[in-house]
Order: C-alpha cells, then structure tokens, then sequence
C-alpha cells in the first residue's frame, strides 16, 4: 500500500466508532487506533466496574487518540450502572422539576464520573420534544413536550457535562419525538412543515448549538418536507443544508447507530456509511452489532466511493478536522475527579409526585407489571424491590396475570402495584385496572411517563425508572 493509500485508509478509518464484546480490548481495535480509527462506542457489556472501565480505556488511549464514547444519559438509559441501574433520574423526572441549575448539576456529576472513568464523549443530552405521548423510543429520555423547557435543560445539561470536559453529543436531529415508530426498527416519518419543525423540533438544538454543544447525533427519521423519505442520517438537505446551513453548527455530527433496522433494511451498513458521510457526519456510531470484518468492509467501501466519485476526498478531510479540533479540546482541559454527591437522589425527590392519600403499609405486597425494555435502554433492572426488602415483591406478565390469585394473596395486606409506560400498554391497563378496582385502597406507582391512570387509587408518579426514581418512590410511599 502506498503512501497515499495509507493516508486515505487512514481518512476513512477516522470516521469510525467500533464496538466489541467483553470488558478488555481486542486486539484488532488495539491495533486499528494505531493505524487511525476515530474511536469506539462502549456499552453495558463493556463495562463491570469503575476500575475496570479506567483499565479499558487507558488500554485504548495507549494504542491511539480515540474518541471513547457511550450512552450516559441518566435515567432509563445508563451504561455506567447499566447492571443496577441509574443513580440519577433521566430528564423526564428533570423536566417535570424545572430547575436548569439541578439539570446543571447532574449532568456535571455524571460528566465526572465519565471523566474519571476516561470517557471523552457522551451521547447525551436527548433533546427531542416528545409530542407524542405513544413514543415507543423516546419517552423519559426527553425533558418534556413544551420546546422552550427542553431548550432551556438542554443547554444546562450541555454545560453541565461539558464544564468536566466531557464533549456533550445533542440528539437526536432534526427530532425524534414527535414519532411512533422505533428507528431500531425501521424508519419512522415526522410529517410536518418546515415551519412546525423550525418553531418545535428544532428550538432545543439552536439553543444547544448557541451553547456551544461539541457534537450532535443525527437521527433515523424522515421528514418528507426537508428529507423526502430518506432518514435525516443520510440527508445532505438534513445534516449540511439545515444543520450546517440554517443553523450554523460547526461542531462534530455523529450518526445515529447504523447497524439499526432504519439503515441496515434500506441501504445496508456500508452504504449507510457513505451516504452519511456525504450527507454531512463526521463520525459514524456502528452500534454494538457490527464485526470486525464488516468494519474492514466499510473502510474498503468508503476508499471504493472516494475512487469512484460518491464521496469526495474533501468531505473525508473536513470530517478528520472537525473530529481533530475535538480531540484538541479534550486535550485542552483538566483532569476531572468524579464527584461524590447524592444529587441523582435530590433530584429524583424532587420529581416524584403522590396523588391521593396513602395508608401505612401492612405487610405489603407488590405486584409489579412486566414491561419489555426498549432497544435503546437494553435490560438494566428496574422496580422497587431494592427499596422495600420486607415486601413480597411478584412480578407477572399481564397476558399471565390470573388475577382472583393475585387478589387472595393480597389479603389483609398492603397492595403496591408497579407499572411503566401504562399508557403505551393496553393489557397493562386492564390488569391495573382490575387489581384497582377489587382493591380501591392499593397503591399504584407509574415509573415512566405519567400519561395514563386508573379512576381511583392513589397514585405514585416517578418520571423514569433509574434506581434514584424507585428509592424516591418508596421513601413518599412509607414517610
């Protein structure tokens, strides 16, 4: 391979985050920073402890300069506490409290601690103005359905991870919230006009670019009026006229996972990677799926479509700075130390909300309803049980419920019933309806958004589901 070879493969290496399975690094990722890759994805897997998290990527910076990256967002969607769950509340709790100095303050103490643990890049804060309630990706990721208030906590919580030097990734552009389709899946569609977009969708990422934001994630929707029925990832109109264009960011743009269904079932993993890159992305996330030989076939492809005139050598150049001119931010700030706070705690308190009466518990029973975990939040525990230790604590499928024997065990005791995102699940409702209506004195406790509740009962809302959410709920619930 020739000089010039190597300096184009070089190029295009550079535009990749690359996952792997297991707490160590493989060797070929070892080898590959030192060859140029742009950096890697971590997730839940990858990581077992704070020890062994510093272990990793002191192991990935001694083979390169890697952009070491993950999904931190608090709440639902932790990677750091992915095997117990989040001590912080997700932005929904934060949304529904409305102090930016709070948001600013988790997202500090959750910056130093990706600091601490050599993490450069969070792909956080979610952004997204949820306006639809039935949203089955975004939920308790956003702050809210008002843009002005999901503006305001997005600059905080950009300055807040950023004040740490940990590079805040804005997601998910142009919007996320206003679907009903899960982008792992396939390609969701926010039909509106420019002009809803511009005064909704886009408030909270003009305030966070004007804040300084160090990147931004695309998104796997399509917006006919500004995309046509291409995903806003592989958009030029999207991501250089609109994002580069309109609202003059010239941070990083990082694509959305491209190993999801909105990409993979369209255009494939290393077409998706050209036509991101000539969209506009600057790093391309290949989510936890893709191997090492689909990596190599992505370089190859990507060095096929400079040859053939799909992607100019220019855009790969400009990519290689602007990732450039992060790295030399990162390198710019101090070491930060994680900070050993209860604020995650604080704040979750300050978000609960009890409606209705409660009685002192009498050996309680809790029944709490199974719900499937979205893609992006993965299987990270989630419920009361750590909390209430002296609770006999069932938790049931509702197709499996069979309710008369649920009722009888509940007998003379206590009934605590907890459910998540009841308003997205017809069958939840029904058994929380049936277990409410026997039992007008039970106690229901909604861990995701409070959209829906039954007629009676009192009524317990926690805005997420992180471990901070659940300890807050059962302190109001036995103060």
């Amino acid at each position: 391979m020739s000089q010039s070879d190597r300096g184009l493969r070089r190029l295009a290496a550079g535009t990749l985050l690359v996952a792997f399975q297991g707490t160590t690094a493989p060797d070929w990722v070892l080898r590959e920073l030192e060859l140029g890759l742009g950096g890697v994805t971590l997730f839940g897997f990858n990581v077992a402890d704070p020890d062994q998290l510093r272990a990793l990527t002191g192991a990935l910076r001694g083979a390169g300069e890697p952009v070491i990256s993950l999904d931190e967002e608090g709440g639902d969607v932790t990677r750091l506490a992915y095997h117990v769950g989040s001590p912080y509340p997700g932005n929904a709790a934060l949304g529904a409290v409305d102090d930016v100095e709070l948001t600013h303050r988790v997202y500090r103490a959750i910056g130093s601690e990706l600091a601490a643990c050599g993490i450069n890049l969070d792909m956080a804060p979610d952004a997204d103005v949820n306006t639809e309630a039935d949203n089955p990706v975004i939920g308790t990721r956003s702050f809210g359905t008002d843009s002005a208030l999901v503006a305001r906590h997005t600059v905080a919580a950009v300055q807040g991870l950023q004040s740490v030097n940990v590079a805040a990734c804005v997601k998910h552009f142009p919007g996320h919230g206003a679907t009903r389709v899960d982008s792992h899946l396939s390609v969701p569609v926010v039909d509106v006009t420019m002009d809803v977009l511009r005064s909704r969708e886009l408030v909270p990422f003009q305030a966070a670019i004007n804040a300084g934001a160090k990147s931004v994630m695309t998104a796997h929707v399509a917006v006919p009026a500004l995309t046509g029925d291409t995903p806003a990832t592989l958009s030029g109109a999207a991501l250089t006229g609109l994002l580069r264009g309109e609202l003059g960011y010239d941070g990083v743009v990082v694509s959305d996972a491209l190993d999801m269904h909105a990409i993979t079932k369209s255009v494939g993993l290393a077409g998706g990677s050209v036509l991101s890159l000539a969209a506009g992305s600057d790093l391309l996330c290949l989510g936890p799926l893709p191997t090492y030989d689909e990596v190599q076939q992505i370089i190859a492809e990507i060095l096929l479509a400079v040859e053939d005139g799909r992607l100019p050598l220019a855009r790969l150049e400009e990519a290689a700075a602007r990732v450039a001119a992060l790295r030399d931010w990162f390198g710019a700030g101090e070491q930060a130390a994680a900070e050993q706070n209860v604020v995650g705690l604080h704040a979750a308190r300050r978000a609960v909300r009890l409606t209705g009466a409660t009685e002192p518990l009498v050996e309680p029973l809790v029944i709490e309803v199974d719900t499937p975990p979205t893609i992006a939040v993965g299987d990270v525990p989630w419920g009361v049980g750590p909390w209430m230790p002296e609770a006999e604590i069932i938790r049931v499928k509702p197709a499996d419920a069979v309710i008369p024997e649920l009722l009888a065990k509940a007998a003379d005791r206590s009934l605590v019933v907890v459910v998540k995102d009841a308003h997205r699940y017809a069958a939840s409702q029904e058994l929380v309806s049936a277990l409410v209506s026997a039992r007008p004195d039970a106690i229901v406790i909604e861990m995701g958004l409070p959209v829906w509740r039954p007629d009676s009962a009192a009524y317990i809302a926690t805005y997420g589901a992180a471990r901070a959410n659940a300890q807050a709920a059962v302190e109001l619930l036995t103060a």
